[in-house]
């Protein structure tokens, strides 16, 4: 009998714990607990820590550093920035030519050293 009702309560608990589970999907199905975000350029759920060029917040606002992502489309003419003060959207920045610079409302994204990149924001550098 203990164990039908240990059994019972672990089937229960498991059960609940699928239901909150990944409730918090965004409108494109990814799951923001879990560190998802929705990328327009992949068009797939992302972890924005996971991608391979971030960037660092030059000027922080406290005592921690903010990072940004960038995520470029396979011709190189979009690159999708994922910063925190845009409130989980993401920004679409377009190349006009080849060795010009990404820009979109004030932001522009640059190379910058051997194989980084700035952002700047009304011609202010707030990641590199």
């Amino acid at each position: 009998m203990k164990k039908t009702i240990l059994l019972g309560a672990v089937f229960l608990g498991a059960f609940t714990f699928a239901q909150t589970a990944g409730a918090d999907r965004d409108a494109h199905g990814c799951i923001g607990s879990a560190g998802y975000t929705y990328s327009q350029i992949k068009k797939d759920c992302v972890r924005v820590f996971e991608q391979k060029i971030k960037l660092t917040e030059v000027a922080p606002k406290g005592s921690s550093t903010s990072m940004a992502a960038v995520i470029f489309s396979k011709d190189m003419k979009k690159a999708e920035v994922f910063v925190p003060d845009t409130d989980g959207e993401s920004l679409i920045l377009t190349r006009l030519g080849k060795g010009k610079a990404w820009k979109k409302d004030g932001y522009v994204l640059v190379p910058f050293k051997k194989n980084g990149y700035q952002l700047k924001k009304d011609n202010v550098v707030i990641y590199q």
